[in-house]
């Protein structure tokens, strides 16, 4: 039986963290639309992004949002317009929720950057709470062999990753630079790693390099250290603009350094001769299209990617923000609800 109220978590006004902007609140059950599901959440990833949207570095799309777009649960309702899911299901919801499908984007296959797109966690209620609503189209079938939370982490973190390695331009057996380590970067490698790349981490926390050395790393070090070998490809996950310049430096020729956050501080002044020249390039990475992530997810389901970080409560969730903020988070953190 489905309650009439549930817990979730508020955001009243964005600030950083340590000053509390979210609230644990008891509100309604919302109703499924005719085109949505009702999911009661399971697990949910805790995202960088939702520290954007707490702290207010994104701006404010929906007052007093439930953060979360990495939610893995159980369909209890349909409306009655829904014909591809069923109640029992074990689904996903990521961070696209909605697109027009008529615009010149989304007619060339380039959905993410719809101009109408929305997005779960910042245009609607997300995961921090026992139940949400999410558009049938924009559910996602998931892998066996995975637990819940096991699973949470690759409806984002995973899938933007994925497509900031195919963002990136890694030839064949290429040698990749990821710059920062943590959820999305740590299970890229992976992905990386089984597609035959040669691995290097910069990064700055010595459990984060500890990590991605157990992973298969070929190399560790600082976050605005020089790997050891020139790079074909790079993808910079840390958000700050600060490492852009040694990340282009580390390129080889004609090497492509990926930006796969949806907020980056200021970038320094780039040196044409040292940091662009011979063919080198940046390229920006804007969420993810569904495509994405069914072939992201189909990957996941035939090569077994491990997910570490630690597990929280879902009235932890503003502790674990805390220590993603901190840095204190090696790998993805998660949220056990239900």
């Amino acid at each position: 039986m489905i309650p009439a109220t549930m817990r979730a978590w508020k955001v009243r006004t964005p600030a950083p963290v340590d000053t509390h902007p979210l609230q644990l609140t008891n509100t309604e059950v919302p109703t499924p639309a005719a085109d949505e599901a009702l999911i009661a959440v399971r697990t949910c990833g805790v995202c960088r992004t939702d520290l954007h949207v707490t702290e207010g570095d994104l701006a404010v799309h929906r007052p007093h949002v439930t953060p979360g777009h990495e939610v893995v649960g159980e369909v209890v309702a349909l409306g009655n317009a829904v014909t591809t899911l069923a109640v029992g299901d074990r689904v996903g919801v990521a961070w696209l929720r909605h697109t027009c499908g008529e615009c010149t984007y989304c007619l060339a296959g380039r959905e993410n950057l719809c101009p109408l797109s929305r997005y779960t966690g910042w245009d609607a209620d997300g995961g921090y709470a026992e139940f949400l609503t999410a558009p049938a189209s924009f559910v996602y079938s998931l892998p066996g062999g995975y637990s819940d939370a096991e699973l949470a982490p690759l409806l984002c973190a995973g899938i933007i990753g994925y497509r900031s390695l195919r963002r990136a331009d890694l030839p064949p057996g290429g040698r990749l630079g990821i710059y920062g380590f943590g959820g999305s970067a740590h299970i890229t490698a992976q992905v990386a790693l089984a597609e035959g790349a040669e691995v290097h981490v910069m990064t700055r926390g010595e459990h984060a390099r500890r990590l991605a050395l157990e992973l298969g790393a070929a190399s560790a070090q600082g976050a605005a250290d020089r790997p050891p070998v020139a790079l074909d490809s790079a993808i910079l996950f840390a958000p700050v603009g600060d490492l852009v310049p040694p990340a282009m430096e580390a390129l080889d020729r004609g090497g492509t350094l990926a930006i796969a956050g949806i907020h980056l501080s200021d970038v320094p002044s780039l040196n044409y001769q040292r940091h662009l020249f011979q063919e080198k390039q940046i390229r920006s990475v804007t969420s993810n299209t569904r495509a994405d992530a069914l072939e992201f997810l189909a990957f996941a389901g035939r090569h077994r990617i491990e997910i570490t970080g630690p597990h929280y409560r879902l009235d932890q969730a503003d502790r674990a923000l805390e220590d993603l903020s901190a840095g204190s988070i090696a790998g993805a953190a998660v949220l056990q609800v239900g």
